[in-house]
């Protein structure tokens, strides 16, 4: 099995994760076309996540030439990084955002909204998402957040049970139909 590489999201990965956000919505029918626009953050990556205190990480699969010789495959490069990856490319993501920059969160300096947590249908089940949210959870406390929050929607079980295992506590807030909240302590300094 092919082991994630997970890095920060870089020019040249808009369309890829624009594909990935729209298959893994589509897999749990949660995709809806008339709605698109309210994801137009997706398509300005760097400007709200990268340039405004938050986060955005992408995960790759990379495979050894070893096994894509066995596969009868071939690889190809991939965005400006160049280097060898899969035909599979991006198939993780993850991103924090500030509370403040986030319509239905309340504005808090402390806390991190996780955004934009997709995993590729055909990778899931193999811990990519527990890597992705491990590693957003570690950028929090380097971004100088004390807790992160986020939502998600009874449809999407593998999300509702990863941030289960992950400890987040439940609310539900009566304009959501699910929300969690997390919370983290900084280090001392």
């Amino acid at each position: 099995m092919a082991g994630l590489s997970i890095r920060r999201y870089e020019l040249g990965d808009g369309s890829a994760v624009w594909d990935l956000h729209e298959r893994a919505l589509r897999d749990v029918s949660a995709y809806d076309e008339e709605h698109a626009h309210l994801d137009a953050d997706l398509r300005d990556v760097e400007s709200e996540y990268l340039d405004a205190r938050g986060e955005f990480l992408v995960g790759e699969v990379e495979r050894s030439e070893a096994s894509d010789r066995e596969r009868g495959g071939t690889t190809r490069e991939h965005g400006e990084r160049g280097g060898e990856k899969s035909d599979d490319g991006i198939v993780a993501m993850g991103a924090l955002q500030l509370s403040s920059a986030v319509d239905h969160h309340e504005s808090d300096p402390d806390a991190a909204v996780v955004q934009w947590m997709r995993i590729d249908p055909d990778h899931q089940r193999r811990g990519h998402g527990s890597q992705v949210l491990r590693v957003l959870e570690a950028r929090m406390v380097d971004l100088g957040f004390e807790r992160l929050v986020l939502d998600t929607t009874p449809r999407q079980a593998a999300a509702v049970a990863l941030y289960e295992s992950f400890v987040y506590a439940e609310e539900r807030p009566p304009d959501r139909q699910r929300h969690g909240t997390k919370a983290q302590q900084s280090p001392q300094h």
